[in-house]
């Protein structure tokens, strides 16, 4: 009987092969077998060995290639037979990544499992766009989010975003009107700046800006689809042309 192998649950980060950590790298490269989600980009996807075995399981609104279940099965069958399959996710494995669930499943059936960590989705996309998620003069919070879930209307938001606080939404591009809605009923101020940051840190990244109220007219008008976050906040107006005009007003 062969001896197990170890399910590496790897980030792929927001999309560029430059962000991949070391670690990430070297497992693309060596693995026989790489497991990955449709958002890793299939640059990355180039620098896997010719002889590997490259198996979609993407997801998509209302559509799985598999459910996760049968995901936590695969990888736990491949590393029972003394394969170490590569379970390649975009981001970080751990942040909306459902990492936990796959590294619970392989700890249940005794498998061995390696967390390599990415550069989450947040990170990625707001330093391409230069955004930054805490300021000094803006934020000292930052709240992640998802907006596709299950029970998002009742979900209590209170407080996540409003003066010193920035709110990164995941997978909100659907239910923008929700959200914004959801926002304004807790008591956001409508005139609340926003950013919509689509394909972050890769070569067709868009960097929409808004306010909140004209959230869902601006992803419907601008045709906006996924992989995009929404970022609320008074980080998403400190544009070049603001910080030139606030440091003149500061030396005068």
């Amino acid at each position: 009987m062969a001896e197990p192998g170890t399910i590496h649950l790897v980030g792929a980060g927001p999309g560029d092969p430059d962000l991949l950590t070391l670690r990430a790298a070297r497992l693309i490269e060596r693995a026989e077998l790489i497991v990955h989600d449709g958002l890793v980009d299939p640059a990355i996807l180039a620098m896997a060995r010719p002889d590997a075995r490259l198996i979609s399981v993407a997801k998509r609104r209302a559509h799985h290639t598999l459910p996760q279940e049968d995901i936590n099965a695969l990888l736990v069958r491949e590393a029972k037979a003394g394969r170490s399959p590569v379970r390649l996710k975009g981001g970080d494995p751990l942040i909306f990544g459902r990492g936990g669930e796959e590294a619970e499943a392989a700890r249940a059936a005794g498998v061995r499992v390696e967390i390599v960590p990415g550069i989450s989705a947040a990170n990625g996309a707001a330093a391409a766009a230069q955004i930054a998620l805490t300021h000094r003069d803006a934020a000292s919070i930052v709240t992640f989010v998802a907006g596709q879930c299950k029970g998002l209307s009742e979900q209590d938001w209170a407080g996540l975003a409003g003066k010193g606080r920035t709110l990164v939404i995941y997978m909100g591009v659907k239910t923008a009107g929700d959200i914004a809605d959801k926002l304004m009923a807790d008591g956001l101020s409508p005139d609340m700046p926003i950013a919509i940051i689509e394909n972050g840190a890769r070569p067709n990244m868009r960097v929409l800006r808004g306010l909140l109220a004209g959230l869902p007219d601006l992803v419907e008008d601008e045709g906006v689809v996924s992989p995009a976050l929404i970022v609320i906040g008074e980080v998403t107006a400190r544009t070049d042309a603001e910080i030139a005009a606030r440091a003149m007003e500061a030396a005068q």
